[in-house]
């Protein structure tokens, strides 16, 4: 086989398509390769540089690729998609992957450890029981209001329905006996979340970049672990606009003819991470409005001007900055009067 300088890799769970090209441009491999067989082909092969779509089991293969001595880069798929020509099939898909990673332009995912991804199986974890919580006990009270039993909002108030329901004698038998199963469920799913999160309290303590993170107004244990275990490395990005520009919280560009025409924010980047920042300025916001807390004085003049939401996302992009800088430089976050410092410095 002639010398591949490129190959692009389209994964999928049992055929792994190659698209690989030499140094002038001229494609020298198109092969598809069972799963099975995938290690033993790039044993074979000199070492070379292979590109795979930032998906899943991607940084799996990325590691054991480069464990044999190639050199990995992780593209992000939508990255990728502008460079499939016509058709989609998994020979395109390769193409186009390795046409796109050979753009000088191009940016990369980092390749995860396994224990970052370790991680992050935690805190996906939590999410899921999170939304089982929210799911049950939208259950219970809905059950529990066909026969007039209700309690005010709140995960806390759920007990006290459990303790009315069980001192209902009007209630049949069969009601009971459901209230009961529900009841033992939620709790499972009480207990099962501790648990979760007491692992997660452990890591926390033993992460010194989380901990200097959850100083800032805005982000709690949560975002700060999805900031340090999602985010690239800081230095990837030249300034704090652009890492909130990674993670969607800024306007989206309509411009053209010199005429700038900006919209609401992009939404790129990671979901999770997104909605955890907005989540949390959104309580920033709240109790900056009742007059609580100390916030900074940037944050005081926005939320005179600002209806609460776009206040909301303006405060988490200005914590993404300050998140960038405090990575970037290993700083601690200094209170109140950071904010507009931390962010001038932040681009």
């Amino acid at each position: 086989m002639e010398h591949v300088a490129r190959i692009g890799m389209d994964t999928s769970k049992h055929l792994f398509q190659l698209h690989g090209v030499d140094a002038e441009e001229n494609v020298v491999l198109r092969r598809q390769v069972r799963r099975s067989q995938l290690m033993n082909f790039f044993q074979r092969l000199p070492s070379t540089v292979i590109g795979i779509e930032a998906c899943g089991a991607s940084h799996h293969w990325a590691r054991m690729l480069k464990s044999l001595g190639h050199e990995v880069r992780l593209l992000p798929p939508q990255y990728v998609k502008p460079y499939v020509k016509r058709n989609k099939n998994d020979s395109a898909d390769a193409a186009a992957v390795c046409e796109a990673m050979s753009r000088p332009t191009m940016r990369f995912v980092p390749v995860k450890t396994r224990d970052n991804q370790a991680v992050l199986m935690l805190l996906g974890m939590r999410e899921r029981l999170l939304r089982a919580r929210t799911q049950l006990s939208n259950a219970i009270r809905g059950y529990a209001a066909e026969f007039g039993l209700t309690v005010g909002r709140g995960i806390s108030r759920l007990e006290h329905l459990f303790e009315r329901i069980a001192a209902d004698s009007s209630l049949p038998a069969l009601a009971h006996e459901l209230f009961n199963l529900h009841a033992q469920e939620y709790r499972d799913l009480q207990m099962r979340i501790a648990e979760v999160e007491d692992k997660l309290d452990d890591w926390r303590h033993e992460n010194e970049k989380v901990r200097r993170l959850t100083k800032v107004p805005g982000i709690g244990p949560i975002g700060a672990a999805l900031l340090v275990m999602k985010a690239p490395d800081p230095e990837y990005f030249r300034s704090g606009r652009d890492f909130a520009a990674w993670i969607g919280l800024t306007p989206r560009d309509h411009s053209s003819g010199g005429k700038r025409r900006h919209g609401g924010i992009s939404h790129a980047g990671d979901e999770a991470l997104r909605s955890v920042l907005v989540a949390g300025a959104t309580n920033v916001i709240r109790y900056a409005r009742l007059g609580r807390g100390q916030p900074s004085p940037w944050l005081t003049a926005l939320v005179k001007r600002k209806p609460p939401m776009l206040a909301a996302v303006a405060w988490a992009n200005k914590m993404a900055r300050i998140a960038w800088k405090l990575l970037v430089s290993g700083e601690a976050y200094a209170g109140s009067s950071a904010p507009p410092r931390l962010s001038a410095q932040a681009g």
